[in-house]
């Protein structure tokens, strides 16, 4: 045995920093980020369908309801059948038979004083946010409000027409300025259309960023345009890196390399 050979010294067991917490930190912080919108909306989605079924699958008689041969029960009836006669509606409304029915029903409605207010309105908010030629709710603007240099998120719903644009000097339009983050709820706003800056930014990006409270912020696209649409500078060639490198002066204690 050499005992001239030194000695091994013996291996020190680390302590275990905080790397392993902070990696298993940022997992979980990825995980809730991921499986949080999914989870609130598949929740929202049940809550929905549930609320539906409840009150609709009832209504379906014994012989026709198949959960009353099934020992358990279908997720979706109620909304399937509410989906299908919504459906026939429609489809009976655009004959001529459907459209006498329910041009009968209107003048009906129409002499009942409170109800006839109640339901005018709500047939002329139905048509014009669901009509497909309407095209409210889908310009996203920037408005001075609530005073002069503070700007807000609105929505352009239409064109301001009748005694309110008569009796204006100028071409105004009506706007939605929602508040945050309930967007149901809000302001209209008569305001001249030289008066807003128009947003590149879709109407469902508006929202998400109203709701969030400014948090979400959609993409620039006018920027990522203008930065695709600059000139690329050409790479410089070798002689010129060569010429670089050699105007380079050295520090005068420091001896030039060999």
């Amino acid at each position: 045995m050499n005992e001239s050979a030194e000695p091994v010294p013996p291996k020190l067991v680390q302590p275990a920093g905080r790397r392993p917490i902070l990696r298993l930190r940022t997992y979980f912080l990825t995980g809730t980020i991921v499986a949080g919108p999914i989870g609130i909306t598949m929740y929202l989605v049940w809550l929905i369908v549930t609320f539906i079924d409840n009150r609709i699958t009832p209504l379906i008689p014994e012989r026709y309801n198949p959960e009353f041969y099934l020992p358990f029960n279908i997720p979706g009836l109620g909304l399937v059948i509410v989906l299908v006669g919504l459906t026939l509606v429609g489809f009976v409304s655009v004959h001529l038979l459907g459209r006498t029915f329910f041009r009968l029903g209107e003048s009906l409605v129409n002499r009942m004083p409170i109800v006839r207010s109640v339901y005018g309105a709500l047939k002329q908010i139905f048509e014009t946010v669901l009509a497909q030629s309407s095209t409210s709710f889908r310009e996203v603007v920037l408005v001075e409000y609530p005073r002069h240099g503070l700007w807000a998120l609105a929505f352009v719903t239409s064109v301001t027409k009748g005694e309110v644009q008569r009796l204006t000097e100028v071409d105004v339009v009506n706007i939605f300025l929602p508040t945050t983050p309930n967007p149901t709820s809000g302001f209209l706003l008569f305001v001249p259309r030289a008066a807003l800056i128009h947003l590149d930014m879709s109407v469902e990006e508006g929202i998400k960023m109203v709701i969030s409270g400014g948090l979400v912020t959609p993409e620039d696209r006018a920027a990522g345009v203008q930065a695709l649409s600059q000139p690329v500078a050409p790479a410089p060639e070798s002689g010129d890196i060569q010429d670089a490198i050699a105007s380079v002066a050295l520090p005068a204690d420091q001896p030039e390399p060999r």
